[in-house]
């Protein structure tokens, strides 16, 4: 959620109980090569899966925090069958129809949270090294839209572009 560009994605994952990859734990404990091998295997083995986002326009609009929760609801409404009870990641609650419990923590807790914390990361990281092929010279395929030394100085140099969140704040290197 701490980028200084692009959108925040949500995943939601119904795992088959008896068909659980093994690995899965917090995404940003995963090499990007186990997370790239984990996804694949996740939304193969599945029972259902949705993909998600919120736009860096809602999230300057709403703040990163309701934007996540609005990504993760989105997800959630997006799956081909409906959780009879959903776990999720972070603080607070949804406005969804189901019962849901928040922990913190949860992707290194819960199989579920942390596989839908896999695919969300995949995903970004692909749509980061799309952006960094429209949107040359920030390096996005290098720091994903994190704040960087080196993201911090191309933004110095070259100032934001339509994909960097106007509502951040970062320290330019000196």
């Amino acid at each position: 959620m701490g980028c200084l560009a692009g959108p925040v994605v949500a995943a939601a994952v119904i795992l088959n109980p008896s068909d659980i990859p093994d690995g899965i734990d917090d995404s940003k404990k995963l090499t990007a090569k186990k997370r790239e091998q984990l996804s694949v295997e996740i939304k193969n083995r599945a029972l259902a899966f949705n993909i998600a986002h919120a736009t860096v326009e809602e999230i300057d609009s709403i703040n990163i925090y309701h934007a996540a929760k609005l990504a993760m609801k989105r997800a959630i409404e997006g799956l081909k069958m409906l959780p009879d009870f959903v776990l999720m990641d972070g603080r607070g609650t949804l406005e969804i129809p189901m019962r849901h419990l928040a922990i913190v923590k949860g992707d290194s807790l819960s199989f579920s949270i942390g596989a839908a914390s896999i695919i969300a990361k995949v995903t970004r990281d692909h749509w980061m090294e799309e952006y960094d092929q429209k949107i040359p010279g920030y390096g996005f395929s290098k720091h994903k839209g994190y704040g960087s030394e080196f993201h911090r100085r191309c933004l110095t140099q070259i100032g934001p572009s339509e994909i960097h969140r106007k509502s951040f704040s970062w320290s330019p290197v000196t």
